[in-house]
């Protein structure tokens, strides 16, 4: 297990590094000058130089790259642009509310989708298969601008039972936070629940139909040791590393749903530093997310192998 780890972090790292460079040369390929999105469109071309030497944007790319690198291994993301702040405890509050819109979310969904798909397996063909198939996938291709519309018309304004802005007050206690954030958690708990039931759902008609499970029924067992200890266990594999790429996505991905409920939100964060040519803070914010990505892929697979002996002995060859 140990050699597994150790290999799967060198990965993440050799991943890592990659990324970075993936980034930093995304951001100097965007259209635009530094110096002008700064000054202005009429300040005069020999105030942009001298803001670009300043900012050591006319040096080259590669050492650009190394200054920048650098001070991210010391923790300094560099200053935003457009807020002429240090980037880091910007992003620091986007991530920390971005993270506490995914778990709401993810509190919903997780059970939800895995009861879901484990029943709709359980009866693979009858009424609550097909019920459960068919409303995940109709769900899964509402857009979340579409959903989080009518929850906003429906639940929010008609009803009035819920806030139609996911950011709370200033000082609010984790009750009135998690009460402003349930609508859009909804929203998300809609579109993802589809994908993680037909996951669970696939994974245990796999799993029913394997020969240890026949095997564990020919020895006697009763079907609920079955289902608990050979069943679930090889069936849930795959939902893991679903829930594990879900997770990213709920973190970066948010854009819609940040803008539709009002929420600052890192996706909401590095859209708008997309637009305003802010380049050390997209690069920050989607090294960031990607370290979040590789983070939770790397949990999903030592999870998954210490349900699965068999992955661990022959990812550490």
């Amino acid at each position: 297990m140990t050699r597994y780890i150790v290999k799967r972090l060198g990965l993440a790292l050799i991943t890592l590094v990659l990324l970075s460079m993936v980034v930093f040369a995304t951001a100097q390929l965007l259209p635009g000058d530094i110096g002008r999105n700064i000054l202005g469109p009429f300040a005069p071309q020999s105030a942009v130089d001298a803001m670009n030497r300043q900012l050591g944007a006319n040096r080259p790319a590669v050492v650009q790259y190394w200054d920048w690198i650098s001070g991210v291994v010391q923790g300094d993301l560099g200053r935003s642009l457009a807020f002429q702040l240090p980037i880091r405890p910007i992003l620091a509050t986007a991530l920390g509310n971005s993270l506490k819109l995914a778990l709401e979310a993810f509190l919903i969904v997780i059970p939800l989708g895995i009861l879901g798909g484990i029943a709709a397996g359980l009866r693979a063909g009858r009424a609550l298969d097909r019920t459960v198939t068919v409303g995940g996938l109709s769900l899964s291709s509402v857009p979340e601008f579409v959903s989080g519309i009518v929850l906003i018309i429906v639940v929010g304004i008609f009803l009035g039972w819920l806030p139609i802005t996911a950011q709370a007050p200033d000082g609010a206690g984790a009750l009135t936070q998690g009460r402003y954030l349930l609508l859009p958690a909804i929203c998300l708990a809609l579109v993802l629940f589809g994908y993680i039931a037909r996951i669970t759902r696939a994974g245990v008609v796999e799993a029913l139909d394997s020969d240890y499970a026949r095997t564990a029924y020919l020895k006697g067992l009763p079907s609920n040791v079955v289902i608990r200890r050979h069943v679930l266990r090889n069936a849930l594999l795959p939902t893991i590393a679903v829930v594990a790429t879900q997770i990213g996505y709920l973190v970066g991905g948010l854009v819609v749903v940040e803008t539709l409920f009002s929420y600052q939100g890192i996706g909401l964060l590095v859209f708008n530093a997309a637009t305003k040519k802010d380049y050390p803070m997209l690069a920050a914010g989607v090294l960031v997310i990607g370290i979040i990505y590789l983070l939770v892929t790397l949990a999903a697979d030592i999870l998954i192998a210490v349900l699965n002996p068999r992955i661990r002995l022959g990812g550490a060859e």
